[in-house]
């Protein structure tokens, strides 16, 4: 965990160097949703990783752009680009879902162009991988446990006393992580094929 006061590129930059200086030797895949500067520090302080930018959130911005009458429609016309099962196929149902839509409502489709390289690293790995980097949820749902006991405090003395009310509450929640990932195996293999030695020198 990490306190700072803005977010930037420098920001982020030291908050990997130091994953790196505890010993964090190599990053396959880091995903996260659109943090100012976070893939420049990312090349920066593990150049090899492949970043991934959160779908879910892509979505939603995408979805606020949208009158309710239409929203279930756009809604299932757009499973069919983020479900694809290669970047190719992705795009060609992201050329008819903008041949549908853009007219009436070209912020929602500017937002899919704008990220499109941000989110499409995911198209290169099977479902059972894309499942674990397309969204951001996991650590959403770690954030709304904490949002529960900060909101109880209208302040804190310093960044420190936030902290460790954090670890404390990360203590408690992480007791309940107690199911394993499913398909670990296969998806070990499919890392270690995909990535080579990045993967099979720790095994």
């Amino acid at each position: 965990m990490d306190c700072g006061e803005t977010e930037s590129a420098k920001y982020w930059l030291s908050v990997l160097t130091d994953i790196k200086n505890r010993g964090v030797k190599d990053i396959l895949i880091i995903t996260s949703d659109d943090l100012p500067g976070i893939e420049d520090a990312i090349k920066a302080a593990y150049p090899e990783a492949l970043y991934q930018g959160c779908v879910v959130h892509l979505i939603r911005n995408s979805l606020k752009h949208v009158s309710y009458k239409d929203l279930k429609e756009f809604s299932s016309d757009m499973k069919f680009i983020y479900k694809a099962p290669t970047e190719e196929s992705a795009l060609k149902y992201l050329d008819d879902f903008e041949s549908k839509w853009g007219k009436e409502y070209p912020l929602a489709l500017r937002v899919w162009d704008r990220d499109w390289d941000r989110i499409s690293t995911m198209y290169r790995f099977t479902d059972e991988i894309r499942k674990l980097i397309y969204t951001t949820n996991a650590i959403e749902s770690v954030h709304s446990q904490f949002r529960k006991v900060t909101r109880s405090k209208n302040q804190f003395p310093d960044d420190i006393s936030v902290l460790k009310m954090l670890y404390l509450s990360g203590i408690e929640v992480s007791k309940k992580w107690t199911m394993r990932l499913p398909n670990w195996n296969r998806i070990l293999a499919q890392l270690s094929i995909h990535f080579g030695e990045r993967v099979s020198k720790y095994l």
